[in-house]
């Protein structure tokens, strides 16, 4: 492909505009995918507006990408022409540290974001180190697995690395973009799993997702009733919460992990830590090996994400549908 099209930011906060790019010669390691679909994450709103200072403009966003493979380099062996892949937040990694040799190169200090100084998937096409262009299992709808390759690897890659298990007791904060897969990969592991929302009208949905019990956070005195009783919670929400609360909500050793970031710092009371053995981490994404599994499990037990689509063009209506929340529970673009 001599030029690639797609829509991209000129400024920070600008509506995106027809642009076009020649994405050069193709290399050894790399593949050119053909975008059939490209969920609209949050954190493509993050980079449009730049709001966390890395965004380099003009940019094409897009980091949730689902096509075919077009060109293949040289020196790539494990993928071909025709074949559906996934991309998600990562494109590249040094390939040599310590992190990459251990098959973690979401924590390459050289990782390299798919439309982090580079061109991303609201185009026709987009090229990747083959090694991040994970192949799609067939029973999967490509609509419904692209926001899987970013929202879903950053709620199932926690659960997997705290070794969640049926012996667990599970709760999600916020049934939206990141809750609602959350709750279903949640489900899949076996463990007990509780909803924890604002939203008194999502706990029918909520269940059918596959939490066993729902908390209303707005009912004072509904977390102090819940007291010791998790061994791990997710939070995938960008909102104040009564993060306090939620720490005496867990077991002896176990862990409160933040997906979504709260507006403030936050501030706890350390004690309950200490005396409980409990603690409190965070999660990116996960890794091109995290990737392959992560698919696979969606696979076989019919995981997928809540989708309405738009057309390529309309992504501008998208990122404004997003932005207000009217979305339930991921946008994703169609070529």
């Amino acid at each position: 492909m001599s030029q690639i099209h797609g829509l991209a930011a000129h400024a920070a906060g600008a509506q995106l505009l027809s642009y076009k790019y020649d994405p050069g010669d193709l290399m050894p390691n790399e593949v050119e995918v053909k975008i059939t679909h490209c969920g609209v994450c949050h954190s493509d709103l993050h980079l449009i507006d730049h709001d966390w200072g890395i965004s380099q403009f003009p940019f094409i966003p897009g980091h949730e990408i689902v096509g075919t493979v077009s060109a293949v380099g040289s020196n790539v062996t494990d993928r071909q022409l025709g074949q559906r892949v996934g991309i998600g937040w990562q494109s590249d990694s040094c390939g040599v540290c310590e992190w990459c040799r251990q098959g973690e190169e979401h924590l390459c200090a050289k990782n390299q974001g798919t439309c982090v100084g580079r061109n991303g998937g609201y185009a026709d096409a987009v090229r990747v180190n083959a090694k991040f262009a994970i192949p799609v299992p067939d029973s999967l709808e490509s609509e419904n697995v692209a926001p899987l390759l970013c929202g879903g690897i950053t709620v199932y890659a926690p659960l997997r690395n705290h070794g969640v298990n049926p012996a667990s007791r599970v709760g999600v904060i916020g049934i939206g973009g990141l809750g609602h897969m959350a709750l279903q990969f949640a489900r899949a592991f076996g463990a007990e799993v509780t909803a924890f929302s604002t939203s008194v009208d999502k706990e029918a949905e909520a269940r059918s997702l596959g939490a066993h019990h729902f908390v209303n956070t707005r009912d004072t005195g509904a977390l102090k009733k819940v007291a010791g009783g998790y061994d791990f919670i997710l939070s995938t929400v960008n909102a104040e919460q009564d993060w306090a609360g939620y720490v005496n909500a867990l077991r002896p050793k176990g862990t409160l992990v933040f997906v979504g970031v709260p507006p403030a710092p936050i501030s706890l009371p350390v004690f309950p830590l200490i005396v409980g053995q409990r603690s409190i981490a965070g999660s990116p994404t996960g890794s091109p090996q995290d990737l392959h599994e992560m698919l696979d499990v969606a696979a076989r037990h019919n995981i997928k994400a809540m989708t309405e689509r738009f057309p390529m063009a309309k992504a501008n209506e998208a990122i404004q549908k997003v932005k207000k929340n009217k979305v339930r529970y991921r946008a994703v673009l169609a070529n």
